[in-house]
């Protein structure tokens, strides 16, 4: 049996809303605090942006429960139900600084609830969320972290995934290997500060992925989230750290992004590696090819009936069972 109850907090005048889930019992329990990706992601790891409500953040809360760890998942400002709400009063201050100040006051919710061990206490974050983590535990924090899991993890900065992304999406168009050159341009004139001014010839959806780069509501995060990548800061961390790239991701790659992240951790022993081969980028199982993936609408990511692909699962409840000092999981 599982309990699972919503809490609020507020920072910098606005309500942020989550979700502890935890296992029957009194704990103290080792916990997992969860950090979702980009853009408008919720607390669930759904986004308005795809299809479905199945979302991978609940599912492991869930499965953590089950598994004697508690955990909190946190819509972050510029997602969730309030987010319209939000956003206008977050022009001009969206930054690196400001997810992790939603990431310190979410651990700091989670620390302070009676029934969780605030010693234990792990970062799991994914894609983008993976750079807040790491944010986190290489920074002074008073309620530190004592492992990461690093679900899909740029390896690369997230110019060179983006680009690498609309390259395979445009391989599917006719003739949109002609339109790479339009958009490497507009990348190009973003890098050197200027304004993106994506060709009117760009498919509206690729004008708007580059576009919202350039959005008021997302700056200056953007700029500084076009040239990060998780190399940045992996040798640096102090504590056990978990990095998983799943074979059916079509974003991170086994390769490209966990070729730099094993060069950068060479000398951190701390770093273990794993690469689930039927995982896609949410961590589902998933038999589709990439092709398959990257033109199915939202990717089927959050699709009723998906599920969190089992090897990934254990794989990371044997390390938080290592990490925690307990079997499998359990306190």
């Amino acid at each position: 049996m599982t309990v699972s109850t919503d809490v609020s907090w507020v920072l910098d005048d606005i309500t942020m809303e989550g979700t502890v889930m935890r296992p029957d019992g009194d704990g103290p329990f080792p916990a997992v605090v969860l950090v979702a990706g980009s853009g408008p992601t919720d607390r669930d790891w759904c986004s308005p942006m795809l299809p479905g409500s199945n979302g991978s953040g609940r599912l492991f809360a869930e499965a953590f429960a089950n598994a004697g760890i508690a955990s909190l998942r946190y819509d972050k400002r510029a997602s969730g139900p309030h987010a319209m709400q939000n956003v206008p009063k977050l022009i001009g201050t969206m930054s690196m600084a400001s997810h992790l100040d939603e990431l310190v006051a979410a651990v700091d919710v989670l620390a302070a609830q009676e029934f969780v061990d605030p010693t234990r206490i792990v970062g799991l974050g994914n894609s983008e969320g993976t750079l807040h983590v790491l944010h986190y535990a290489t920074s002074d924090q008073s309620v530190p972290f004592v492992g990461l899991v690093l679900a899909a993890p740029p390896g690369r900065p997230i110019k060179d995934v983006l680009l690498a992304q609309l390259a395979s999406q445009a391989s599917q168009l006719p003739g949109g290997t002609e339109l790479m050159p339009k958009v490497e341009e507009a990348a190009a004139r973003y890098a050197a500060g200027e304004s993106m001014d994506p060709d009117p010839a760009l498919p509206d959806s690729v004008r708007m992925v580059l576009s919202s780069f350039e959005a008021p509501a997302n700056l200056p995060f953007a700029r500084e989230l076009w040239v990060e990548s998780a190399v940045d800061t992996i040798a640096r961390v102090g504590i056990p750290t978990l990095v998983l790239i799943g074979g059916h991701d079509v974003q991170i790659d086994e390769y490209a992004d966990g070729d730099p992240l094993r060069q950068a951790a060479v000398a951190n022993a701390g770093v273990t590696f794993a690469f689930p081969p039927h995982a896609n980028h949410v961590f589902k199982e998933d038999g589709r090819t990439p092709q398959e993936v990257a033109t199915s609408p939202g990717n089927g990511y959050n699709e009723p009936g998906t599920r969190l692909d089992p090897e990934s699962l254990t794989i990371i409840l044997d390390w938080l069972a290592g990490v925690f000092g307990t079997a499998r999981g359990r306190s």
